[in-house]
This record gives structure tokens, sequence and C-alpha cells, in this order.
């Protein structure tokens, strides 16, 4: 259902387009239709001007669990000549033309991770938790958090969480380079939205060529995504992804 992810224009917040998962009864978990309402809200950003700025939240209490796995295999593998919406999904954040914060309160797993990867600016409560078990399912890291992690985070700490599985708390994340700034659960929103609104009142031709500059060729960084793809599409018609998704389908 698309009103799993609802799309906002907070009046509060003038040139703001708010992203919001809204699927706590399954921990927002991700489905192809969240991530195609997803698509066309970044895309929407791209083409109005009168967004300036993409502010991504979650619930309380959970940002995002990441892919549903029930969703996410019934169509992994039957995508024909069809781009994965995950994957479409991120190439999308990773090409958003207006500057992105996102505001993490809880879980953020898997996807629910590496996606800040790709935000410009990220709060955190103090109660979150950062976790990619790609490995633990017989997986590869995606969105190019393979090329990004090592370089915002160093060799070990990228380990840590892209291979180990290691879960960061918001605190570790915010001393790897993965968010910004920590706060109070009940502060999250209105200091995300506070942000985004920051940016939006910029000078907006100033903006973008300063974050153009900051965030360099992209060209390395999409090769990688899909380097990524391939051999994460590859290892999930494996036997041990098969043997692992069944372990974690029979939990």
């Amino acid at each position: 259902m698309t009103d799993h992810i609802l799309v906002e224009r907070p009046a509060s917040h003038e040139g703001v387009l708010v992203i919001r998962f809204n699927r706590p009864e399954k921990k927002n978990a991700i489905t192809r239709a969240m991530y195609h309402r997803m698509i066309d809200a970044i895309r929407e950003a791209d083409r109005d001007a009168s967004i300036r700025a993409i502010a991504f939240l979650g619930t309380e209490g959970c940002f995002s669990a990441g892919n549903d796995i029930a969703d996410f295999l019934s169509h992994a593998m039957d995508v024909g000549n069809e781009v994965p919406a995950p994957f479409a999904f991120l190439l999308a954040l990773a090409g958003a033309t207006k500057p992105v914060v996102s505001g993490v309160d809880g879980l953020a797993i898997g996807i629910g991770t590496t996606m800040h990867m790709h935000c410009d600016l990220t709060v955190a409560s103090s109660r979150s938790l950062f976790r990619t078990p790609f490995v633990d399912l017989a997986l590869v890291p995606e969105a190019g958090s393979s090329l990004i992690a090592p370089n915002v985070m160093g060799h070990q700490r990228a380990f840590a969480m892209l291979v180990a599985g290691e879960g960061f708390s918001a605190e570790q994340a915010r001393e790897a380079g993965l968010i910004w700034k920590v706060t109070a659960p009940e502060n999250v929103e209105a200091e995300t939205l506070a942000l985004a609104a920051s940016l939006a009142a910029k000078p907006p031709q100033a903006l973008g060529i300063s974050r153009d500059l900051l965030r360099g060729d992209r060209k390395a960084l999409v090769a990688r995504m899909h380097e990524e793809l391939d051999l994460f599409l590859a290892q999930l018609a494996s036997a041990e992804a098969r043997a692992a998704f069944e372990a974690f389908m029979r939990r």
C-alpha cells in the first residue's frame, strides 16, 4: 500500500518535502510499492523548483527494519529487464539534486542504515541502532556502501558494520561519520525538519554547487553500485543464501 509511505509538504517548513515511513506494525519494512512511492517523491523534488530540500523520517522507535523479506523474495529473482526496486530507489537517492536530510529514531537495519550514506545530514536519537546484516543473510553490501563506508569510517569500522554485521549505537555511528548529530528521541523530527528548512532557505544555486563540490564525481559510485548489484543478485541465487533466508523465515 502506498500509504505506507507518506509524502508531505509541511506548511510550517517551507520548501521541504517530507518522505515518511508509515508501516510501524511491520517496523517500517520496505515493500516494492513503498520503494516506488519514494522514487516518485524524489523525482517530484528534482522537478519542482519550490522544493529545496528532502527529509526522510520514520515512526517512533523505528526508522526502518530494511527490506520486507517476504515481499523482497517474491520479486527479487523475477524482475526480468526491470531494475530491482531497492536498487532503483538507491540510484534515485544517490542522484537527488536537492539536499537530503534524515531523522532516525530506533531501528535502522540494512538499507535503513545504508541509505543515510547518501544523505547530507542525519540526526539520530540516542536509542537508535544501525546494523547491516548482509553477510548473515549470505548477501553482500549494497548502496555503494562498500565504497562510501571505508572512505568515511576507515577499513576496520566499515568491516565491522558491513561484513561482521556489528550493530552501531547512535554515538558510534556519529563517531564513524555515518550520522551528524545525536539527540533525544522526542527531538528527532523537530531537529530534522529544522535542518531541512534551514537548507531550503539558502540560495539554491550556491547550495547546489557547494553540495556537488563536496560530493564529487559520482561515476565511480554509480559503477560500484552496479557492481554490488550484480554480485548481490548472483549471491541471492546461491545455495547458501537460500539456506540463510529459509532459516530467517523460520524464526
